[in-house]
């Protein structure tokens, strides 16, 4: 049975990589009609989406590993990841993140699980919020910001995760979403729900995991608000004399955006896992429907500290974006500086963390830090705090 596993894992992945192996392919063949007789097109829709900060990672634990952590994640952090790994969780448990992101903004995200049916089923809630304050109002007629008005950014989401372990085999979980999107004077909401499935096995002695996840599946959005409500006055037209007249008011209608789609498949394998240590190897594909597909990779080293109570983790990853390179070594965009680090499409992560859980003791306690190279926006750093009882 774990052979068949394995191959049916490497049949899907294999799968899901053929549409960028055939881009890949494409790209090779020069021109925009090469030797290998196909026409060359980029219908990527960049710049297509809204609420891009629900595509942000909301533990230090997945930030590290680059994000490839849908295969690996048993614990609340599942609930954002992949919500087919909550069922695993053994104790009730509570997490909370908070990164300062680039541009001076701020993402802050938390969420509690508690399992039920003698650990065969699981409940979670979370929310996050990313945004910023205060921020000066530049205008026409006051491109200095001189006026003193400022405006605010608030985007919120706030979710509820269901999962369950149909076999000791397979699991999956669903998220249901609602997204309050706050832009200076209008607002915007959304509903969308995630999707992800968790098999796990054996194989060799060795426990090999799969995920398949979509997160983002929902509606569009559409903000309103009283600035949009605007004094429409007719003008003569050119020869005729201007005739008095009142001004009419009207709304303006706000393009609807889609969400942030995500397709993600991901492989765990733990290298070798005993009582007094853990290395996890792992990788992610990623399809998403405002970019172009993408990859993750990494490995996590866990030890235990002895009788302690104590153990330590050690993280680290690589990504490949291939949005980001937009700018070469020299170059300036919108004020932020290429350099020959940050115009790499490869971008490393890394962290670790240090827990305490006495024996088989319900409580624990683990905080977990990571720093992620944003390539060309520089990098960010990230706190994690868990609870479990």
């Amino acid at each position: 049975m774990g052979k068949r596993f394995v191959l049916v894992g490497v049949t899907v992945l294999a799968a899901s990589l053929l549409p960028a192996s055939r881009a890949f392919a494409q790209a090779t063949c020069g021109g925009s009609l090469g030797p290998c007789g196909t026409i060359q097109s980029n219908n990527t829709a960049y710049g297509t989406t809204a609420a891009e900060f629900l595509l942000l990672a909301p533990s230090a634990r997945g930030a590290a590993l680059g994000g490839s952590y849908g295969a690996l994640a048993t614990d609340v952090s599942s609930v954002y990841y992949n919500p087919a790994g909550l069922a695993q969780i053994d104790h009730a448990g509570l997490m909370a993140s908070t990164m300062n992101y680039v541009a001076d903004t701020k993402y802050t995200w938390a969420a509690v699980a508690l399992p039920f049916s003698g650990g065969s089923k699981a409940f979670g809630v979370s929310a996050a919020n990313f945004g910023f304050s205060d921020q000066p109002v530049y205008t026409n007629e006051d491109p200095n910001g001189n006026s003193g008005a400022v405006y605010s950014v608030s985007e919120t989401v706030v979710g509820l995760t269901y999962s369950q372990q149909f076999s000791d085999r397979f699991s999956a979980g669903v998220t249901a979403k609602y997204i309050n999107d706050q832009l200076g004077r209008v607002t915007g909401n959304a509903f969308a729900v995630d999707f992800g499935t968790s098999f796990h096995a054996v194989l060799g002695g060795h426990t090999i995991r799969a995920s398949f996840v979509v997160q983002n599946l929902g509606t569009t959005i559409s903000h309103n608000g009283q600035v949009l409500d605007v004094l429409v006055q007719r003008t003569a037209p050119q020869g005729e004399q201007p005739v008095p007249q009142e001004g009419a008011t009207a709304t303006l209608k706000a393009k609807d955006w889609p969400l942030p789609i995500m397709f993600r498949v991901g492989l765990a394998y733990d290298v070798f896992n005993m009582s007094a240590g853990r290395l996890s190897v792992l990788g992610e594909f990623t399809q998403p429907n405002n970019n172009q597909p993408g990859f993750n990779a990494g490995g996590e080293y866990a030890v235990s500290l002895g009788s302690t109570g104590f153990s330590v983790a050690g993280r680290a990853s690589v990504t490949y974006s291939p949005d980001n390179n937009i700018a070469t070594p020299d170059s300036t965009i919108a004020g932020f500086s290429g350099t020959s680090n940050g115009s790499s499409q490869y971008r490393m992560s890394a962290g670790g963390g240090l827990y305490y859980r006495p024996g088989n003791a319900g409580f624990g306690i683990g905080v977990d830090y990571a720093y992620r190279n944003m390539g060309l926006l520089g990098g960010v750093n990230m706190i994690s705090v868990g609870f479990t009882w």
